[in-house]
């Protein structure tokens, strides 16, 4: 079973970055302890009881990789979630043969973080862990699948990413920008209408002839899916 308060451990050597993921974290209702340095986090994550590690993999000296590598040497099982630069593919591949349980790209939101912690510690708890709710909306992860009422939706793969970003926080606005620089992971042509284009795409396949309906424009803001907070 989850804590009632899920005690964290992050690393993070960008300090504005680890102040701001701490604050964001707590306000969540998280116990977070937060350090800058890789020989501090691995003393504390070999001594403190945590839920999870969130740890940063390029920070200097003792980075996240070789935390975790130590730890996974002393049959040390905490979840652990990586924290990686958009170009760091063989680093994530890394992590992941060594035992991570997840990863999250920079820039990221902390809400995204925030449930793939609750997640990863449901999977450790023996719960069920791969399905995402928004009223009668549900993503299967693991088989790729979503359903509305119990009827199958056919996505395509940029549509699904789309979906999941928005239900990974639902009721939370996001701008074209945050929404374009999140799925398609790079910067946005200001005058581009991709994001508008697969809104109104996703917005017929999960919302047409149903109620209510999820997929909101917020005017002059951006999109959410699910009741506003």
């Amino acid at each position: 079973m989850i804590r009632a308060v899920m005690r964290i451990l992050l690393l993070e050597d960008q300090a504005r970055l680890l102040a701001s993921t701490k604050k964001g974290l707590e306000e969540m209702g998280f116990a977070v302890d937060a350090v800058e340095d890789g020989d501090a986090a691995l003393e504390l994550a070999t001594s403190t009881p945590y839920d999870a590690l969130v740890l940063d993999i390029m920070v200097p000296g003792r980075d996240g990789l070789s935390i975790l590598r130590v730890l996974r040497d002393k049959r040390n099982a905490v979840p652990v979630i990586l924290l990686t630069a958009r170009s760091a593919l063989p680093e994530k591949l890394e992590g992941l043969n060594l035992g991570a349980d997840d990863y999250l790209t920079k820039p990221f939101y902390v809400e995204e973080l925030a449930a793939r912690l609750r997640t990863i510690v449901r999977r450790k708890g023996g719960e069920a862990d791969h399905l995402l709710r928004v009223g009668d909306l549900v993503m299967d992860l693991v088989q790729r699948k979503v359903t509305r009422g119990g009827e199958e939706i056919t996505l395509s793969v940029r549509e699904f990413e789309l979906l999941e970003f928005l239900m990974r926080a639902p009721g939370r606005v996001f701008s074209r920008v945050q929404i374009y620089e999140h799925v398609w992971g790079y910067g946005m042509d200001l005058e581009s209408n991709l994001v508008e284009v697969y809104v109104q795409r996703l917005r017929a396949k999960i919302d047409k002839d149903r109620e209510p309906k999820l997929l909101r424009t917020v005017r002059g803001a951006g999109y959410a899916l699910g009741e506003s907070r």
